[in-house]
């Protein structure tokens, strides 16, 4: 049996950049809840935790879009991998978090590597 690559690379850019956009939408619409996650990334000693949350989130929205619709897919993986890495070395290692409540964020920075590796497959904009 042949497999089809090119779904698989759409199936994981389907769940990396929905689950990307989910995770942030209400930031995007709701400033209390930009406030909130500022007083998180603030309570982990981000610098200037305003501008960290407005930067995360905002590179999790476009990046996010950009990886679902396959669009500039290895700048824009490369970016969420960087953003990822970054929770868990602030967040989840000095949490003492386990590797179940890690898991999320491991996701999404190992399928940011595999789509930084692979690109984006035919069925996208990039058709790499």
């Amino acid at each position: 049996m042949m497999g089809n690559i090119a779904l698989g690379l759409l199936i994981l850019r389907i769940f990396i950049g929905g689950r990307a956009i989910y995770g942030v939408i209400d930031n995007v619409i709701n400033w209390e809840n930009m406030q909130e996650f500022a007083g998180f990334l603030g309570a982990h000693k981000f610098p200037y935790p305003i501008v960290s949350a407005i930067l995360s989130v905002a590179v999790q929205l476009f990046c996010g879009f950009f990886l679902l619709v396959g669009w500039q897919t290895k700048w824009a993986a490369m970016i969420m991998f960087i953003n990822f890495l970054i929770a868990i070395f602030m967040v989840h290692l000095p949490n003492g978090d386990s590797i179940e409540a890690t898991t999320p964020a491991l996701a999404m920075l190992f399928i940011s590597a595999t789509l930084f590796f692979t690109g984006s497959g035919k069925y996208s904009i990039d058709k790499d």
